[in-house]
């Protein structure tokens, strides 16, 4: 079973609010305490927590079955709102039904469902971004970083970019959309590339390590750049290149998205080239006030949904130019 974490902690910075006498009660349901983007998420959410709300935590370990088990103990506790991180984004329906059953809202949140999932029951929202602007912009950063580096970058000199993937997961949408608009952006900006790997490192940085490796001895290291779908990734990359002793001067440009605490360190320090922020606070707050008003059963029209339903906020860039003010945020 998943670990459980209680909290109710009164913090600044996060726009509280005059709560009821009434203690309301939120469910967060998480698929995994190891992914290190949710956890950072999460830790922005428990920050926004004021007095007379309890919030509590549950973390599915990637079992969709352990999640739906999880969701149901829940709902016997007497929780007025879920907040959901699916662990298989495609198989919603037992959580829907358990909730509708109970008239409990939920707030999908980080790995978004199917529309036609969402639109299920009217009390379903989503919290997140927009996976394709993800893969967009981490297209341009690269592209941007190729023709600043181009005589670094293009080690062999053939006027082509050999370039590898670190892809999320087998089947998941950010994972699929990151990827393809990543590459189809640097196309665009007129980087001529040739793809001569790819992995599925399920946004681990052990795995990602793992396959880097077999990456860079398959290719005998003609690896110019390396594009992977988060920062745990592309830090995995960063070491396998420590792990096979390959010069600075000889390891490819690394991208990363999320914008994680380590992930931005690396930056810093130039293990990794950029990142795409994830805005983990905005995120953990537009969920608190959703739910805090779902709760009370009070109009969320102030708080600017799309299509009634979802709150997505903007992705950014991260370079060495910018870093310091998103380690600051």
């Amino acid at each position: 079973m998943g670990v459980l974490l209680f909290s109710s902690i009164s913090m600044a910075g996060c726009g509280k609010k005059e709560q009821k006498s009434t203690e309301i009660k939120i469910g967060v349901c998480g698929y995994d305490q190891y992914d290190t983007y949710l956890s950072q998420l999460i830790q922005c959410f428990d920050k926004c927590t004021t007095d007379g709300v309890n919030v509590e935590y549950v973390y599915a370990s990637q079992s969709q079955i352990t999640q739906n088990e999880q969701v149901e103990k829940l709902i016997t506790k007497g929780v007025d709102v879920l907040c959901v991180n699916l662990v298989d984004r495609t198989a919603p329906n037992t959580i829907i039904d358990l909730a509708k059953k109970n008239d409990i809202p939920i707030i999908f949140f980080n790995r978004e469902l199917v529309e036609e999932d969402i639109t299920q029951w009217p009390k379903l929202y989503y919290v997140g971004a927009d996976a394709i602007e993800s893969g967009r912009l981490q297209g341009e950063l690269a592209a941007n970083m190729l023709r600043r580096e181009s005589v670094n970058a293009d080690k062999n000199g053939d006027g082509r970019i050999q370039y590898v993937v670190l892809e999320g997961e087998a089947g998941h949408q950010d994972a699929i959309v990151r990827t393809e608009y990543s590459v189809n952006t640097l196309i665009e900006q007129g980087v001529d590339v040739d793809k001569v790997g790819y992995a599925i490192a399920n946004w681990n940085r052990a795995q990602a390590q793992t396959k880097m490796a077999q990456l860079i001895e398959r290719t005998e290291n003609g690896i110019e750049l390396v594009l992977a779908n988060n920062d745990d990734m592309a830090l995995g990359a960063v070491d396998a290149y420590n792990s096979a002793k390959i010069s600075a001067d000889e390891r490819p440009l690394i991208f990363g998205i999320d914008g994680t605490d380590v992930g931005l360190e690396a930056v810093v320090n130039k293990t990794i080239m950029g990142t795409i922020y994830n805005d983990k606070e905005g995120q953990a707050k537009a969920m608190y006030d959703l739910a805090i008003a779902l709760a009370k059963g009070e109009s969320v029209s102030s708080l600017n949904l799309e299509d009634g339903r979802y709150i997505r906020l903007p992705y950014a860039k991260v370079d060495a130019a910018n870093v310091l003010q998103y380690i600051h945020k």
